[in-house]
């Protein structure tokens, strides 16, 4: 099943819309549906990641690195002289 959705769009995106879906020969609904759906499972993913990395850390047990720690570390990133990452106390 599905349902319409108007939206609005500035000429040189539906232009460029129009030359991708007569290049690939899909409709320009197709193409728009596809696009977000994508758009949707990516930010859909981030927000519940996000959402699950706050309950954890504003758990009582949470725990944490040092910001100095972690900026020290990370300076050594790619060099032959890499650091261990820095511990959670």
């Amino acid at each position: 099943m599905s349902t319409t959705l108007t939206i609005r769009i500035d000429d040189e995106t539906k232009e460029r819309l129009n030359r991708l879906a007569e290049s690939v020969a899909r409709s320009k609904s197709y193409l728009v549906t596809r696009a977000l759906q994508d758009y949707l499972e990516m930010n859909e993913w981030q927000v519940k990641a996000i959402k699950k990395a706050v309950i954890k850390a504003d758990s009582p047990d949470a725990k944490f690195a040092v910001h100095e720690d972690v900026s020290a570390w990370l300076e050594t990133w790619g060099t032959k002289n890499e650091k261990e990452p820095p511990q959670c106390g």
